[in-house]
């Protein structure tokens, strides 16, 4: 099997599992389970390391070896992205059943976004060698402003691109099932389109994966720069990260440490690119510190877990004295 054959493999198991997914399974809006969570996330771990055993094979170890690595570090950092979930969700009161539709919609966004990114990104590390600089810079940097950021979380009504929305394209005022967008009748009887606060939903969704991706692509650069091998590494990633979700979202906020681990994660790789033509590291020992990195962080959060501060005590109502008359 040649590269250009395992690749358009690749785009095969994507869109068959893609459509059995939305088509088969999830054809009736419902809420997800723990556990169909958990299988569907077991699903998409198994095919994404699937296609790295093929890598490994067809390509070579050291291929294989660097898909491994930035498959873990996309899928790591990716986790940001789900706290954004939450908060957006929970903003948006957007109702269990209807959150796989847009986060599948969102997903299939994210898919030609990155597949734009990485194309251009490649394209800028083989023309320009200096990119790799800029690119290592923007990774440390933004590990440093990860690791100082407080809980604070995100404000969607202060966002601009949603005000520019809602000021010019007409969204009605309440959901309207799982629809994106609907026809309705105006005063005047004409059939109009209006979009639907999911819709809204979805826009933020897919402005987010784009903030992350300012992270996320050069740090899958500060790995290979294999087109295939970085291309079809943030996909099987990505194509997870719905499952994920499901699966971590009631658990997330345990995880106190995991943040500085993605921070240690992104000032490690922007580092090794930075110094890549003074220290070269081989793929194994990067993978081996990104892995010890994220376990590590993973295991200090369930071993000291954030301690809850309990509301004091009400004081007891004390009985109002009442003058002894007998003693004036």
């Amino acid at each position: 099997m040649t590269p250009t054959l395992l690749l358009l493999v690749f785009h095969a198991v994507v869109g068959v599992a893609l459509a059995l997914d939305l088509g088969v399974f999830h054809r009736r809006a419902h809420a997800v389970g723990t556990r169909e969570a958990a299988v569907w996330s077991a699903v998409w771990v198994a095919l994404g390391l699937t296609f790295g055993a093929a890598i490994f094979v067809v390509v070579g170890p050291k291929a294989g070896t660097e898909y491994v690595t930035a498959y873990l570090v996309e899928k790591a950092l990716s986790v940001d992205n789900l706290f954004v979930f939450v908060l957006v969700f929970g903003y948006f009161r957007v109702a269990p059943e209807h959150q796989h539709r847009v986060l599948f919609w969102g997903v299939l966004g994210a898919i030609v976004m990155r597949a734009t990114l990485i194309a251009g990104g490649t394209a800028l590390v083989h023309a320009f060698h200096g990119v790799l600089y800029l690119f290592g810079a923007i990774l440390v940097w933004s590990g440093i402003k990860m690791a100082r950021a407080d809980d604070t979380g995100i404000e969607p009504d202060k966002n601009p691109v949603l005000r520019v929305i809602r000021q010019f394209l007409p969204v009605t005022t309440e959901a309207r099932g799982a629809a994106l967008w609907v026809r309705e009748p105006d005063a005047s009887g004409r059939m109009r389109t209006l979009f639907t606060p999911l819709f809204v939903v979805l826009v933020f969704v897919e402005l987010t994966d784009l903030v992350f991706a300012v992270d996320s692509i050069p740090a899958v650069f500060a790995v290979t720069r294999d087109g295939m091998v970085a291309y079809t590494s943030n996909i099987f990633a990505i194509l997870g990260l719905r499952s994920l979700y499901f699966l971590l979202a009631a658990v997330l906020h345990r995880l106190r440490f995991l943040k500085l681990g993605l921070a240690a994660v992104l000032v490690f790789v922007g580092g090794k690119m930075l110094l890549a033509d003074v220290v070269h590291l081989e793929p194994a020992v990067s993978l081996t510190i990104v892995a010890s990195l994220l376990g590590l962080s993973t295991l200090a959060s369930l071993a000291l877990p954030k301690r809850e501060v309990e509301p004091a005590p009400a004081l007891a109502e004390q009985p109002a004295e009442v003058p002894d008359d007998t003693q004036r």
